[in-house]
């Protein structure tokens, strides 16, 4: 079976993981972090804001059985992308949108989810329409979390990412 990557940063990484760990034809799924200048940061190095990473999710997936863009989609569902630095009570760069792709092909699929989100009234509120904030990245280096924080809600018995 071959397999394609997908990595995503929508806030804190442990229920971003279960979101995507539960659908249908991903095969695996690691936390860890992306994005900034910190070779091999630890969750410490991360949490000060200061190694430019993100908290991320990559995303093992097989794609006779799921789709990039309903990995987009999902994506878009469970978290807010126009806070920028910020889901729910988690505030600081690391929690920001982002989308690493691993293929242009990946990237032309981010920017017309993108378009089609910008486009669809969603974040409408009278006249004014909050921007989104994602950002679209090339992936680069990928460095896993701590084993602790991996499958952190199954680990802790939650059977549900919200």
């Amino acid at each position: 079976m071959a397999t394609e990557k997908a990595m995503f940063g929508a806030g804190c990484f442990w229920g971003v993981e279960e979101a995507f760990r539960t659908i249908p034809g991903v095969v695996n799924t690691t936390v860890g972090f992306s994005g900034g200048l910190v070779e091999n940061p630890t969750y410490e190095d991360v949490s000060t804001g200061r190694s430019g990473h993100a908290e991320v999710v990559l995303v093992e997936y097989n794609p006779e059985r799921v789709c990039y863009e309903e990995l987009l989609s999902k994506f878009w569902e469970i978290h807010d992308p126009t806070t920028r630095d910020r889901q729910g009570p988690d505030i600081g760069h690391q929690y920001r949108s982002v989308i690493f792709f691993f293929t242009p092909e990946q990237e032309q699929a981010a920017l017309t989810s993108l378009a089609k989100l910008e486009n669809s009234g969603k974040y409408k509120q009278g006249n004014y329409t909050r921007p989104i904030v994602t950002e679209i990245l090339a992936a680069g280096s990928f460095y896993p979390a701590e084993e602790y924080h991996q499958r952190y809600f199954e680990k802790q018995g939650r059977l549900s990412w919200r």
